[in-house]
């Protein structure tokens, strides 16, 4: 039997993370994985797919150029799957062989199979040849992540009525599509398939969409889709799908029917963990085959370590990367850093993305902290002008009496990076009055920070002027 110091089952970005960190720390560490899903889901059917196509839907439709040269601009007037799957099949194939050739380099062991645990430190491997093989681990990390929750009522075929995995292998693009669920996966799709000219409609049982995000923010983005003429039903239950020749039929509880080329269900994930026996090793998961950790990331199990999707929430890849890191560090004793990990940003890449650090409007105000928020939009920037992007929004949340960053809310072109800087910002506890002082490159999107954090100083400074506190010159605009 083989006996390393770390074993890691799963090789998405916990995993990898997770294992490399091991081995980094001079441990003997192995990874189990299919041998067909090596990167696990983020790789193989879920974040870099599902972003290799967003952008290849806004390059061949030229949505973003659309404010320059007009709503009929196109780069290609029919786009095909193939187009689309191209260029999907490339950056797999890429970050497949990165991946491998980071395991190899650092001596960590790929164990191809499926795994179940036999007792606490043992488990068995089924590499699909017959020939089980058992191996031990003074150290176990489940990273097995989630596959795609899929009602018994709904009769998944592939093709018409397909989960958020299977869609990446349709046939056609097609001309309408109802996306059951307003969740980051299916408001992603839905924005993607309405780029592309598809009628969709959005049926959701809650009031609202994404209501973990700042309201203004999610209320631009629905205003942007509604403009690609998506339809939201809010509020509403889904009853039954039917499959008929010529498409579906979804059936609301209301009564409402809507009809369809393609039906997209995308309500929620279940983690991966029916097939591991977990129970043998004393750890158990929820009904949705998720496990309790601790702030270590530990489970019941003290040698037991759990990170990624499989944890729950935020269930992301950058997130899941640093669980592993971490996992890893806790299981050998080694130091972690102090940086604070509650300051991690989240992006949704939907079309136009949206990104967020920190807490929201609603949060503060639920908290009783006075704060004062600063505002920047895309229109007003030079940046904004040479993109073609006027609906783009940046909004600081600024603490009013200390004055430090609590939260960065982004919306439109480059959300997704430009929220770093608010990161850093509050990482290191900094106030506005840093990005008042900075001097940030013209024109670009990041001179948006100094536009909101003078927004926000100076409303600050006329409540000043008001209560006589201080005695202040007015900054500029």
């Amino acid at each position: 039997m083989e006996t390393y110091d770390l074993l890691v089952i799963g090789s998405g970005p916990a995993g990898q993370k997770a294992a490399i960190a091991a081995a980094k720390l001079g441990k003997r560490a192995a990874v189990i994985e299919r041998r067909d899903m090596i990167g696990g889901v983020c790789i193989n059917t879920g974040t870099i797919p599902s972003k290799t196509m967003r952008e290849a839907v806004l390059y061949l439709t030229g949505m973003t150029q659309r404010e320059l040269y007009g709503q009929s601009y196109r780069l290609k007037d029919e786009i095909t799957v193939s187009d689309l799957s191209a260029r999907t099949r490339h950056v797999v194939d890429r970050e497949i062989d990165v991946i491998r050739n980071q395991l190899s380099r650092n001596r960590v062991a790929l164990l191809p199979g499926i795994a179940r645990f036999i007792s606490p430190h043992e488990l068995r491997i089924d590499d699909g040849t017959g020939d089980d093989h058992q191996v031990s681990a003074e150290k176990i990390v489940i990273a097995v992540g989630t596959k795609p929750a899929r009602p018994a009522s709904v009769a998944f075929d592939g093709s018409t009525i397909v989960d958020s995995d299977q869609i990446l292998d349709m046939d056609r693009v097609p001309n309408s599509m109802v996306v059951v669920g307003a969740g980051v996966i299916g408001i992603e799709y839905a924005s993607m398939f309405a780029a592309l000219g598809t009628k969709v409609t959005v049926v959701e049982k809650r009031p609202a969409m994404l209501d973990f995000c700042d309201r203004e923010i999610v209320e631009a983005l629905q205003y942007r889709l509604r403009d690609l003429a998506v339809t939201f039903r809010f509020g509403e239950t889904v009853k039954i799908v039917e499959k008929h020749e010529s498409g579906t039929l979804t059936i609301l509880e209301s009564g409402k029917r809507i009809p369809a080329d393609t039906v997209l269900y995308s309500a929620g994930r279940q983690g991966v963990t029916d097939a591991l026996d977990i129970e043998a090793a004393g750890v158990s998961a929820s009904d949705r085959g998720r496990i309790d950790v601790d702030e270590s990331f530990r489970t019941s199990a003290q040698h037991i370590y759990a990170v990624g999707d499989v944890i729950g929430f935020p269930a992301l890849a950058a997130t899941s990367m640093e669980q592993g890191r971490r996992a890893a560090y806790h299981a050998f004793g080694e130091p972690i850093g102090t940086a604070n990990v509650d300051v991690q940003p989240i992006g949704i890449y939907t079309i136009p993305e949206i990104s967020y650090v920190g807490r929201s409007e609603d949060d503060l105000t639920s908290e009783n902290v006075p704060f004062e928020v600063g505002v920047a939009r895309y229109r007003e920037l030079a940046r904004g002008a040479i993109l073609g992007d006027s609906y783009g929004m940046l909004k600081l949340l600024v603490h009013a009496e200390n004055r430090k960053l609590l939260g960065v809310h982004v919306f439109g072109t480059n959300a997704t990076e430009l929220v770093h800087i608010g990161q850093t910002v509050m990482g290191l506890d900094g106030t506005v009055d840093y990005l008042v002082d900075a001097v940030f490159n013209y024109p670009t999107l990041a001179e948006s920070y100094k536009v909101a954090a003078l927004d926000a100083a100076n409303k600050m400074r006329a409540i000043a002027r008001v209560t006589g506190d201080v005695e202040v010159t007015e900054l500029p605009e």
